[in-house]
């Protein structure tokens, strides 16, 4: 695995991306703790993934958006963080909202399209999850700013994949964050692809982080699937804000293993020489080898991880079908003071369906 230190390439920091297997100086190794704790939690969140697609199969949740193969970019980003900075997730970045205090049973619920999968523990400091592609970076940059004008340390942290570099809101917000100097990480998974569409059809330029130079802020790009050269750059981005230091972009370059979303085929757009190549990298796989490798980690404790993680999710399953049934009539409303009359025609036509009447 990479050395974290930061070095400067061409006006962009680079994190363990050229040297994947060079020797790490001690002395930026967390404690022997906190690396085993990160290593559960990558172990947790891929668990969860695939119980989660396997869900989705049965038709027991909807539509749903693997994150395979990027757990270390979410759990070294995530833990970089304090309790009180502020989370942008996307739609792929449940395993960095578990880590950061969503409870599992919620995320199931958002999956199950229950608005209470978004109703958090009142300390855990995550907005929803957006679906809309880059619409959370202005709201990240906004956020950051109100928290600078209070005059308080908390920052935060944006995520992003690479089709949302080419929407108006990462040119926005990074404009805006970089002028007003706001306290934010804005973090791009380079997971290479948006859904079919790969990241060479986004871009002109060779990174994403390159692009921080037009405005006047520092990029860093990041091996994604090195968990600790991931931390090191987000704990360096996080510290630099919470110093009033400013803004960073921060390029993880990663690989999801599978579909854009249960609704996608990937085998149509990418080759399976590709995907198996990338799965040799397998982050968690990485990172296992180094802790046996100071032995901090065995088998007898892989196997002891595998059934508490295993009865964890069940219980997050039970927690999430045992909810109460939702009403059907809620979609009418929290969405106009005053209903339009066609809305109430059509309220009316479900409550009457729903009491088992006949408007054929």
């Amino acid at each position: 695995m990479s050395e974290p230190a930061l070095q400067s390439k061409d006006g962009v920091r680079d994190v363990g991306v050229q040297e994947a297997e060079a020797p790490r100086k001690e002395a930026n190794i967390p404690p022997k703790e906190q690396c085993v704790e990160m290593y559960r939690w990558m172990v947790k969140i891929r668990a969860f993934d695939r119980r989660c697609v396997r869900l989705q199969r049965q038709g027991r949740i909807g539509t749903y958006a693997p994150l395979e193969g990027q757990e270390a970019a979410q759990v070294g980003s995530a833990f970089a963080l304090a309790p009180g900075d502020m989370m942008f997730p996307t739609y792929r970045d449940h395993g960095a909202m578990a880590v950061h205090g969503v409870p599992l049973e919620r995320i199931l619920l958002y999956w199950n399209g229950r608005v209470e999968g978004t109703d958090y523990p009142q300390d855990v400091q995550v907005f929803p999850p957006a679906v809309p592609i880059g619409t959370q970076i202005p709201h990240a940059v906004g956020y950051a700013m109100a928290r600078q004008y209070r005059g308080d340390t908390g920052i935060a942290l944006g995520y992003f994949g690479d089709g949302a570099t080419s929407e108006g809101d990462f040119h926005e917000g990074l404009n805006f964050a970089a002028v007003f100097r706001a306290p934010v990480v804005l973090f791009c998974q380079n997971n290479q692809y948006a859904i079919s569409v790969p990241f060479s059809r986004q871009t002109a330029t060779q990174t994403v982080a390159e692009k921080a130079a037009a405005y006047g802020i520092e990029g860093i790009r990041v091996d994604g699937n090195d968990l600790l050269a991931v931390y090191a750059a987000t704990r360096h981005a996080v510290e630099k804000a919470r110093r009033g230091e400013g803004p960073t972009l921060i390029e993880a370059y990663t690989y999801r293993f599978h579909s854009h979303t249960t609704a996608d085929d990937h085998t149509r757009y990418r080759a399976a020489e590709e995907v198996e190549m990338w799965k040799s990298r397998d982050p968690i796989r990485r990172f296992r080898a180094f802790l046996e490798a100071r032995r901090w980690w065995d088998d007898q404790s892989e196997r002891a991880l595998a059934d508490e993680v295993e009865e964890r999710i069940e219980q997050a399953v039970q927690t999430m079908e045992q909810w109460e049934a939702v009403n059907p009539a809620d979609m009418f409303n929290h969405c106009f003071a005053d209903l339009p009359e066609a809305l109430r025609e059509q309220e009316e036509e479900l409550s009457e369906v729903l009491r088992g009447g006949d408007r054929s």
